[in-house]
């Protein structure tokens, strides 16, 4: 194996859609996506337990919604999430991990992809500089990898290298702090990190400290520093995790794991503040099982946003008010499998590809584009312990 197989089970049961969305990203990469008209590349990460060995990739039929069998892309360790670059054929991913190169840290490894078979190579790895990482994404520019640790509650910020590798990281933060819930947040847990449209600012969630931290960004120098306010506070006990921005820049929503609900906020791009709007229950009313969630993302038209519910098994839809940016309830939709994680929302915002990580499968739901209901259209396939999904877009 690539690196020494040590998962931190920590971040599997509390492992965004990034504020750089991946229907941005492959918006932008679809001169490099799949070849076949009407297909759509399906990138998976796993966690590297029982039968699965690392990043699997699949097609999507656009047309009816089928997804082809998923086949190894890439052999490595617990590459629980994946992030696309923004204009060239490249996929990093992090190694959700305790120990690497002899250090109490994770990895971030980077690979170079053939846009023909859907194969990654190796082209090299880097220290995440801290344990446990969960989330990663790429700056707009495409020469820098953010990666955020949730073991050790910090993020980093890796260059990339001409050649798509990266190089060591030029930036680090270590946050500080803890939260009320004594199981969950004796200290800090940076669950991701992503940056807005105008690429002059990141925001991390930390699970740990119920805190939404904002950070400038020199994307030349790679630097990043904290900003001026530093942080936009949750309710005490919420456990930010995902966040998501709106297409049309204002809004931004960040998904509370510990108590189940979203935040809809305002978003100064000038300043980098953010406020609450409302929070909204992802769960059903009376609902008394054990839930926790996971990822949020906002459809390409900005008219509904998604959140999945772990132990609830479902997606949860919401429908965006224009005018304010807050969310009402439309409908929950059971996933299929057990303990729903990231999916993925293709780039025309036809499908929806949940990843069940105790369920063992990957399950394709079409989007109702008027009303933003989920419905499910047959097709599932085999993977163990899915954890993340990305989609490229149909080639020009």
């Amino acid at each position: 194996m690539l690196f020494l197989r040590l998962a931190l089970t920590a971040c599997s049961v509390a492992c965004f859609s990034a504020f750089s969305t991946p229907v941005t990203v492959a918006a932008a990469d679809a001169g490099a996506g799949a070849k076949s008209a009407g297909k759509a590349t399906v990138y998976i990460g796993t966690y590297t337990r029982g039968n699965s060995k690392g990043i699997y990739v699949a097609q999507l039929d656009l047309a009816t919604g089928k997804l082809t069998p998923a086949e190894l892309a890439a052999e490595v360790v617990n590459p629980s999430f994946l992030t696309l670059h923004p204009s060239q054929p490249l996929v990093y991913a992090i190694g959700e991990i305790g120990n690497f190169a002899g250090g109490k840290s994770g990895a971030v490894s980077a690979f170079a992809r053939d846009a023909k078979t859907g194969k990654l190579t190796l082209l090299n790895q880097q220290s995440s500089k801290g344990n446990g990482p969960c989330h990663v994404t790429v700056d707009r520019t495409g020469k820098n990898v953010l990666v955020a640790n949730y073991g050790s509650g910090s993020v980093a910020c890796l260059p990339i290298k001409e050649d798509g590798s990266l190089g060591e990281a030029t930036s680090f933060i270590q946050h500080e702090g803890s939260g009320p819930n004594p199981k969950r947040q004796q200290g800090p847990h940076a669950h991701s990190i992503n940056v807005d449209a105008a690429n002059r600012f990141a925001i991390a969630a930390d699970l740990g400290l119920d805190k939404l931290l904002v950070y400038r960004f020199d994307a030349a120098a790679g630097k990043l520093t904290p900003n001026d306010p530093p942080f936009m506070a949750t309710a005490p006990g919420a456990g930010p995790r995902h966040f998501a921005s709106h297409p049309g820049g204002r809004y931004a929503y960040a998904i509370n794991e510990l108590n189940s609900t979203v935040t809809a906020l305002s978003y100064d791009a000038e300043r980098g503040v953010l406020n609450p709007l409302q929070s909204i229950s992802t769960l059903p009313e009376g609902f008394s099982g054990n839930s926790t969630t996971a990822e949020v993302q906002v459809h390409p038209s900005g008219k509904f946003v998604y959140g999945s519910n772990r132990g609830h098994d479902s997606i949860a839809a919401f429908a965006v008010d224009a005018a304010t940016g807050k969310l009402r309830f439309v409908a929950h939709e059971p996933t299929q499998g057990k303990t729903p994680r990231n999916f993925g929302i293709d780039p025309g915002g036809r499908y929806l590809l949940a990843a069940n990580q105790d369920g063992n499968n990957v399950v394709v739901f079409r989007i109702d584009t008027q009303t933003g209901k989920l419905a499910p259209t047959g097709s599932s396939i085999e993977v163990t312990a899915p954890v993340c999904v990305k989609i490229l877009p149909v080639a020009e």
